[in-house]
């Protein structure tokens, strides 16, 4: 298939394009070009800055593919910017679990239904919830809703995470500093950068649309992180209201995703804590 693919070049947009490039698809991607694109001439590149309609204009134009794959999409105008100027069979946006804006046990792709969302057209705002929600809802205005494909994940982790998140936990009791922590008790739940990339490759060859959660299986506190670095390391985690604040602040109970959906296309995520301690020992031997 012809793909095209919005971003992709760092973070879990590597393994899904390996996939889709050893699947044997004609990939394209399109990136502002700020990242070294580590994929050479096995793809084909457009350069574009999907917030300049101009720019996009220019660069996709007349072009169709079978698949357009949108990772970047954080906004109504992001979308719209984009399908104005291309043409594709099917949809399929990077979006977020964020979409729900509850948090609680096992939420289903059901509890939030872009169809209904009240469109606003507007370009990125800081409310990412908000621009998420209205993404998905301006797909439907330029496609069929059976054309489109919703991927909502938690928060990604991995060797390659660029937001430094989980580092940040690693860092301040290796350094011993003081940190913020609002909630040592809340259940939180991720997904791998690996597969966080191949679910969506997986995708665009599923004869399937609508939304899908994606997420690995159980949850972990902020507690049992926080143990397993002092354990791992010997030091003792500095906690104090006064210290610097934590990325995971703000959540105040258990949330997690229903994946039965993706079950049922055939796909399994590993369970959270196959992989969460093991990356936790690589960011440790990394700070030493």
């Amino acid at each position: 298939m012809r793909i095209l693919v919005i971003g992709g070049t760092r973070f879990f947009g590597i393994p899904m394009i390996e996939k889709l490039l050893n699947e044997g698809h004609d990939v394209t991607i399109a990136t502002r070009g700020n990242a070294v694109n580590p994929f050479g001439e096995r793809v084909s590149q457009l350069f574009l800055d999907r917030t300049d309609p101009a720019q996009v204009k220019e660069a996709l134009e007349g072009k169709s593919f079978d698949v357009m794959i949108d990772k970047i999409a954080y906004s109504s105008n992001d979308v719209k910017t984009l399908l104005e100027n291309t043409e594709c069979e099917r949809y399929i946006q990077m979006s977020s679990c964020a979409v729900y804006g509850s948090e609680k046990e096992m939420i289903a792709e059901s509890e939030f239904d872009p169809a209904s969302c009240p469109l606003k057209w507007q370009s990125r705002t800081g409310n990412y919830a908000e621009g998420k929600r209205l993404a998905e809802r301006a797909a439907l205005e330029y496609l069929d809703a059976s054309r489109c494909v919703f991927v909502r994940y938690p928060v990604v982790l991995g060797e390659h995470d660029y937001t430094g998140r989980l580092k940040f936990y690693i860092d301040h009791v290796l350094q011993g500093k003081a940190m913020n922590i609002d909630d040592m008790d809340c259940g939180m739940s991720f997904i791998h950068e690996k597969e966080a990339g191949e679910f969506i490759a997986f995708l665009s060859g599923k004869d399937f649309s609508g939304a899908v959660n994606g997420c690995s299986g159980g949850m972990i506190t902020l507690k049992e992180i926080i143990s397993y670095i002092e354990k791992q390391t010997g030091k003792k985690a500095v906690l104090r209201e006064d210290g610097d604040k934590a990325p995971y602040n703000g959540r105040r109970s258990h949330e997690s995703f229903d994946t039965s959906e993706a079950g049922n296309l055939g796909y399994r995520f590993s369970s959270l804590s196959d992989w969460i301690f093991p990356l936790i020992d690589t960011y440790i031997r990394q700070s030493i």
